[in-house]
């Protein structure tokens, strides 16, 4: 049977392609969203850019028909209408008539009362509750949306093996591990069962006989390797954990094993950190110089309220967004030691010059559309704050040379119309599972490295 989806303007507004999704069943649009959908036509957000998508969309399918009635939007049988009618279906008197949410409510109870299957897509949790007072179905915009957060991809495992195993891989780095040597747990079952690996996964293997007796790799898609810079030490820094060994291990890769790099995990993991030490020892002190800039972007997303309008030139605008970028490399410069007021001093001024010099450029994630960058280290911060189509935009981007490391908390969102599920961020990991291109480390709550209280509250909050 086929079923009629009323689509919120808030759902085009996110996904213009939205249209498309429903295969055979009809797509309803009230004209209170083509209202809607003409206020932000103007806007030079990714917001106006899809509000002008979803309109030429429609206007297209205009020329094939008459839309009141009906018109073909796909192979499958799909019908757009673009809906007018059910101005009189009753609605509780104290709901505001014209207000464009109960517009929308409306057409859907006067569907429903027409005898048609009828089910509300709407982003808006508070539309979706509004619309199970007048037993009308409703359900998000799922198209794009990924795993749970609990259940996402982490680039990581634990696996199990026999001490003969790991022994033998200890003996030479060109020895490696067989992947049907290794097990799993499985929680469910509480029995060890063999594993199944992703290309490019990180390894934590662990003794049967002992549990102490450890080795870390990496399974190329054939086998389980040894990790090649796991006793380096970029600008100076020496990884405090396993997380952080991983993290190391895929950023030191070379742009043409490794062009994308993927860190989840909360804050205090040291995720910018690494991506920036890791940069600045390539920028500084490798020669041939592998990347000719260092280049950091992030959404505007923030945890409170804006303070207005910034004055000046597109850095000084987005200075206050790259303050913790700035924290980090104070904590790099200065090695996180106690330090007199004038070193202090001196430590802010090599920061600072290191943005006048251009050493490390910062750009709005906006303006990156168009772009191709040529031997780029790029790393796009906050991440779980963009879209997936802006993740899209950003990961077709570089040239030949240029490494992308996208990094943010998919716990941590400041977007309205995100999740853990719907973000750039988790979108971009769950998509690029596989790729011999891509490589992912989701950091633990354990492996947090800031102060005890930092550490405890990540784990108890």
């Amino acid at each position: 049977m086929k079923k009629y989806y009323v689509l919120d303007t808030n759902v085009l507004l996110h996904s213009p392609n939205a249209l498309y999704a429903f295969n055979e069943h009809t797509i309803v649009i009230p004209e209170v969203v083509i209202e809607e959908l003409d206020k932000f036509k103007k806007e030079s957000t990714e917001r106006g850019t899809n509000s002008r998508s979803v309109s030429r969309i429609i206007d297209s399918l205009r020329t094939q028909g008459n839309l009141l009635k009906g018109v073909p939007i796909n192979n499958s049988g799909g019908i757009l209408i673009l809906e007018s009618n059910h101005t009189a279906t009753a609605m509780p008197l104290h709901w505001e008539g014209d207000k464009a949410d109960n517009r929308i409510l409306q057409v859907c109870k006067g569907l429903a009362e027409s005898g048609h299957q009828t089910i509300l897509v709407s982003r808006d949790t508070n539309m979706r509750v509004k619309s199970s007072i007048l037993n009308i179905q409703a359900e998000d915009f799922r198209n794009d949306k990924v795993s749970d957060i609990d259940q996402q991809y982490t680039g990581r495992i634990i696996a199990y093996t026999s001490s003969e195993v790991i022994n033998r891989f200890h003996e030479s780095t060109n020895h490696y591990i067989d992947p049907d040597t290794l097990y799993v747990f499985d929680d469910l079952a509480g029995i060890l069962i063999p594993a199944v690996l992703v290309t490019n996964q990180f390894l934590l293997i662990r003794s049967t006989d002992n549990d102490r007796h450890t080795a870390l790799g990496r399974f190329d898609g054939k086998k389980v390797v040894h990790l090649q810079y796991q006793n380096r030490n970029p600008f100076g820094v020496t990884p405090r954990n396993v997380g952080q060994i991983f993290m190391q291990e895929c950023l030191m890769m070379s742009a043409e094993e490794a062009p994308l790099v993927i860190l989840k995990g909360i804050s205090g993991t040291a995720k910018t950190f690494y991506a920036l030490a890791v940069g600045l020892y390539n920028y500084m002190e490798c020669r041939p110089r592998e990347y000719h800039h260092i280049l950091i972007c992030r959404p505007n997303s923030m945890l409170d309220e804006g303070i207005g309008f910034l004055p000046g030139t597109e850095a000084e605008k987005i200075e206050p967004y790259m303050r913790a970028i700035k924290d980090n490399l104070f904590t790099l410069m200065s090695g996180n030691t106690p330090m007199e007021d004038k070193d202090v001093l001196q430590t802010e001024d090599t920061v600072n010059m290191l943005f006048e010099k251009r050493v490390i450029q910062t750009e709005a994630l906006a303006y990156q559309r168009g772009r191709s960058l040529q031997k780029y280290w790029v790393i796009f911060d906050e991440m779980q704050n963009a879209t997936p189509r802006q993740a899209k935009a950003v990961l077709t981007r570089p040239g030949l040379g240029t490494k992308i490391i996208l990094i943010g908390d998919p716990a941590q969102i400041d977007n309205p119309l995100l999740d853990s599920q719907s973000n750039g961020l988790s979108y971009a990991s769950e998509k690029m599972i596989g790729s011999k291109l891509c490589f992912q480390v989701t950091m633990l709550p354990e492996e947090c490295e800031r102060s005890p209280l930092a550490a405890e509250a990540a784990m108890r909050l």
